[in-house]
């Protein structure tokens, strides 16, 4: 139930749901170009844009077009910072809202 009330507070705010956003469009935006320029799948498409701006990089998909190449340099220098803000909102979040829950 925690992790519910924290979801649902997290989708409330302002401020969050914004970044939520911009985090969905720039994965989308990475999606819909890798599917178009490199003829991946969706799903592969949606794989390498989490991967790519999470900084795992497995190295299993890697562009092969000259223009998927370029993009991707100004995808990981655009879409890393928007990426690591969302994941540091969401931890920070949660750790105020369990210090909350300690609290009462």
């Amino acid at each position: 139930m925690f992790y519910i009330r924290t979801v649902i507070s997290f989708i409330k705010d302002k401020e969050y749901r914004n970044l939520l956003l911009t985090t969905a469009i720039v994965l989308g935006f990475g999606t819909v170009t890798y599917h178009f320029l490199e003829g991946w799948d969706w799903i592969d498409s949606v794989y390498f844009s989490v991967i790519t701006l999470s900084t795992i990089g497995y190295g299993d998909f890697s562009p092969q077009t000259p223009e998927g190449k370029l993009f991707t340099i100004f995808y990981i220098l655009i879409g890393i910072g928007i990426i690591l803000s969302f994941i540091n909102a969401v931890y920070d979040h949660y750790t105020n809202v369990r210090q909350d829950e300690n609290k009462k």
